[in-house]
């Protein structure tokens, strides 16, 4: 039964219990996968591609390794609505040699997306009548944890995220350290407000060095955060992508795995479900989630081993927002690196120290059977 099929049938199948969602949370009883049996001496690679039902919603959660005893690293992907699950064959794959890699559709982003929402364009209704918060994401991504965690028999997992991801990420593991062994965060996310006034002001600073008349055109016009207009976000993002593209090496190829090319074709998927998780995070009147973006005022208390991966280059989330919060951070244990010529977006250097901090933890923190 190709994937396709499956998840058809897994949307069927979940529907006909929405009417209890409102009510109350449903959780699908979770099988043991049969590689992982105790004794089982069916030693086949993983590769699973489905909807499950998470908070009431049916959420994409795909899950790609060569041996179930390896660790497991959940993905938690950024954005918000930007999933990786349609590109792990080109950055991920070589990952799978060494753990089993879990990626998660975050509720309002890709195929999660097109299960929640069949309107062919974006309306404003369904962006003000439609919850998506931190709290709630939160509280999902614990639950696709768990989920994971008796898919495939392991009491903990590794959780690793990239920019809206590592804020994800770092605010699940102050929320449930028990469930990890250890996070590597990439492009760390810390405070809303702070990231983007440092960005605002070192991007300007670029700009009048440059002497870069249009982009200081749009800075001064916008003037600094905190803005209300969902459309400075997206002005100074497009000139942090412009800048950094001349000073980042080495950029990652990223390539659409063939299973997800006709999603990628389809508006709702590839522009409107980011579109909704983006307007959501900034709000319509700066009213979004942004404003609940303050790891340093919640949790520096993390319990658990903590790798940050900064590239220097980076000028969304600035190294020194980065620095100063990791030197907060109390943990059993803690590194810093810093990748130098990189970016926000991640390059082929900072994939690979990622692969090298999750191959150092996991011969650090994780015990042998």
């Amino acid at each position: 039964m190709n994937v396709k099929f499956r998840s058809l049938i897994g949307i069927l199948f979940l529907s006909l219990f929405s009417w209890f969602s409102g009510q109350a949370q449903i959780k699908e009883k979770v099988f043991l996968h049969e590689s992982c049996q105790p004794k089982s001496h069916i030693k086949s690679e993983l590769n699973e591609a489905q909807y499950v039902l998470i908070g009431g919603v049916p959420q994409w959660v795909t899950i790609k390794g060569k041996d179930c005893s390896n660790p497991i690293v959940l993905m938690v992907h950024g954005g918000p609505g930007n999933p990786l699950s349609m590109y792990h064959d080109s950055l991920f794959q070589d990952f799978e040699e060494n753990f089993t890699i879990v990626h998660w559709d975050q509720r309002g982003s890709g195929r999660t997306y097109l299960a929640q929402f069949e309107a062919e364009e974006l309306t404003l209704d369904m962006i003000t009548n439609n919850n998506l918060s931190v709290d709630l994401l939160v509280k999902d991504g614990l639950e696709v944890s768990d989920y994971i965690r008796n898919r495939l028999g392991q009491e903990k997992i590794i959780i690793s995220g990239a920019s809206w991801g590592s804020f994800l990420a770092t605010k699940m593991v102050h929320a449930a350290p028990n469930t990890f062994h250890f996070y590597v965060g990439l492009s760390q996310l810390v405070n809303g407000s702070k990231n983007y006034t440092k960005s605002y002001q070192k991007v300007k600073t670029i700009a009048v060095e440059r002497g870069d008349k249009a982009a200081l055109d749009i800075l001064n016009k916008m003037g600094p955060p905190s803005w209300s207009h969902p459309s400075s976000f997206g002005k100074l993002r497009r000139i942090i992508r412009r800048y950094e593209s001349e000073t980042a090496s080495n950029p990652v190829q990223w390539k659409v795995s063939k299973e997800y090319l006709s999603e990628f074709s389809d508006s709702r998927y590839s522009m409107f479900s980011e579109e909704f998780s983006f307007l959501k995070f900034i709000g319509l009147n700066g009213d979004g989630m942004i404003n609940d973006v303050a790891l340093d005022a919640c949790c520096i208390n993390l319990k658990i081993p903590i790798y940050i991966i900064q590239g220097d280059k980076d000028l969304l989330t600035v190294p020194e927002v980065t620095k100063e919060f990791f030197e907060e951070i109390v943990a059993s244990d803690k590194e810093y690196i810093q990748i130098e010529n990189s970016g926000h977006d991640a390059n082929m250097d900072m994939l690979g120290m990622q692969l090298d901090m999750l191959k150092a933890g996991a011969a650090k923190y994780i015990k042998k059977e």
